[in-house]
């Protein structure tokens, strides 16, 4: 077992008999992160923000929403770059993962005694918070332990968790519309349970030993500035990925409402077709995962790939918006599934081949993550405005996913230190 030294960092990947497992484990901990997210962003939160004013719903779910995602913002990098510093005997990532998970799910269980717009968003924002200090040092876990070589691999199956985990958060959640004091309770108790698992299964090598650098505020916070002149290519990953998140979540945090104010479907119909369209994306979403992350690990390429499932995503959109029916977004769902599913299982490679510095890669990587968070905040914000100015036709939304999912692939053909 081969170790490099980066920064007086031991980074060690995992020998070939824990590689499985770390996969396995890492599949698992996206499965129910991202079932989390699902069901309390794509059901629950919605309708208990509708029970409490249906006139108003839209306004104030963007507000929650946008908040959280505000409040996120900055969360993973910084969590990021403490545990790249952190000397523990546990490691340098299970600490902060253990805070995130079980601070993020008994959050997460608490929301359901939000009775007020005000009192949800407060709650939701600190599981965010810290539901995203988990979420930043699992992602380096793959740079710390997986080899350049099976990084694909290593995204595919992150991606097939986030893809059966979004599946089986929205199908669980539907269920609950009526008692989503279950909902949430479940979803939050998953939480706590994955993550003490994740860290007794994958144990984070002890760093008291390893020389720490030294750290001055001055520096810390001007790491958080790459700049775009000596480091184009994570300039370009990050425009990329920040306008692929900004269309895709247009359409995912609005479902619900879409099924029930556009397609026209009833509130318990848009329930049960929320969880077949979840489930058919989940399919298609893991094959496009295992498939082209495969491929891209076996013909060492990346941006054809990136490149070719934002315009397979678009192509998705655009079917509901020329046919607003039940069928039609059954059709979306199976393409948005392939075409997402490819951009995940290769976009994590993608970013860790052109990060700046291997020794600040939690960081890094943390910093390339305000591109996924900084949509989140503005997609309500837009989807909203959106609404008001066309009159609640949800037709513009989908127009505005297509430009953004489209623009998003011109940002992955100007980066050279990857194929």
């Amino acid at each position: 077992m081969s170790k490099k030294v980066v920064d007086d960092v031991a980074v060690t990947p995992a020998p070939a008999r824990h590689r499985s497992v770390l996969l396995v484990s890492l599949l698992v901990n996206n499965l129910v992160l991202f079932a989390v997210y699902a069901g309390v962003l794509g059901v629950l939160l919605p309708q208990q923000v509708s029970d409490i004013d249906p006139a108003h719903k839209v306004g104030n779910l963007a507000l929650v929403t946008s908040l959280s995602a505000l409040a996120t913002l900055f969360v993973q990098p910084i969590v990021g770059a403490l545990s790249d510093r952190t000397r523990s005997r546990f490691g340098r990532r299970s600490p902060w993962i253990v805070v995130g998970g079980i601070g993020g799910g008994l959050c997460t269980v608490a929301m359901q005694f939000g009775h007020t717009v005000l009192a949800i968003a407060a709650i939701w924002v600190l599981a965010q918070v810290l539901l995203n200090a988990l979420q930043g040092p699992t992602t380096a876990v793959v740079a710390d332990r997986v080899e350049p070589s099976g990084r694909g691999v290593a995204s595919a199956f992150q991606g097939a968790g986030l893809a059966i985990g979004a599946a089986a958060g929205i199908t669980f959640a539907g269920r609950q519309l009526h008692r989503i004091g279950v909902g949430y309770t479940v979803l939050g108790l998953a939480a706590i349970v994955m993550t003490v698992l994740f860290v007794l299964i994958n144990r984070d090598t002890p760093s008291t030993g390893q020389v720490p650098r030294p750290f001055r505020w001055g520096a810390f916070l001007r790491g958080f500035w790459v700049s775009p002149r000596r480091h184009p290519d994570y300039a370009w990953a990050f425009g990329g990925r920040f306008f692929m998140v900004l269309g895709y979540q247009a359409i995912q945090n609005y479902t619900l409402y879409i099924l029930t104010d556009y397609i026209g479907l009833g509130s318990a119909d848009a329930g049960a077709l929320y969880g077949v369209l979840s489930m058919i994306s989940s399919v298609t979403m893991v094959i496009g995962t295992v498939v082209f992350g495969k491929l891209s690990d076996m013909l060492g390429r990346r941006k054809v790939f990136v490149f070719t499932a934002t315009i397979v995503l678009a192509a998705a959109v655009a079917v509901p918006l020329a046919v607003p029916t039940s069928g039609a977004m059954l059709v979306y769902a199976a393409l948005s599934g392939i075409g997402y599913g490819a951009y995940i299982a290769v976009d994590l490679a993608l970013m860790i081949d052109v990060l700046p510095s291997q020794g600040d890669m939690a960081r890094d990587l943390g910093v390339l993550n305000i591109a996924s968070n900084v949509p989140q905040t503005l997609t309500p914000l837009i989807a909203a405005g959106l609404l008001g100015a066309f009159a609640g036709d949800y037709g513009s939304i989908f127009v505005y996913a297509i430009v953004a999912v489209v623009f998003s692939s011109l940002f992955v053909l100007p980066i050279k230190s990857a194929r």
